[in-house]
């Protein structure tokens, strides 16, 4: 029997920790690299970023990556600040509640390796052999 805990939506830390799980379970050497990119968890994009990317529908973006790709830092770049990784926790459930057919671990993972794809400059391919789902 389902209690009253059973109908609540998964919380910003829930997201939080699925999305540090996901960081854990990289192969090296992108584990520690990744581990260094701040994660904020959000329950939407604010309206200042959907405007700046000129979108209207606060839905439809589940994740960002914010900074420089690895595959375009140079040592002359000045530290602008860390790189961030946000997710938008509303979008996220309402994309696993129309998707109905995977857990929502698998989209969170899903949705961070994107990022992290972003982040080092992943091909296709390298995103492939981390994210079977990419295929």
């Amino acid at each position: 029997m389902m209690g009253p805990m059973d109908h609540i939506a998964p919380d910003l830390a829930t997201l939080e920790k699925l999305a540090y799980q996901t960081v854990a379970d990289l192969p090296q050497p992108w584990q520690g690299a990744a581990a260094t990119i701040v994660l904020i968890v959000e329950d939407f994009p604010d309206e200042a970023l959907m405007a700046e990317m000129d979108i209207h529908d606060s839905f439809a973006l589940t994740g960002l990556y914010e900074g420089i790709p690895l595959t375009q830092k140079s040592v002359m770049d000045q530290p602008m600040g860390p790189d961030v990784i946000r997710l938008f926790r509303r979008p996220i459930l309402d994309e696993w509640c129309d998707r109905g057919n995977v857990t929502l671990r698998e989209l969170v993972s899903h949705i961070m390796v994107h990022e992290l794809a972003h982040h080092f400059g992943w091909s296709d391919d390298d995103i492939a052999a981390i994210d079977p789902w990419w295929e």
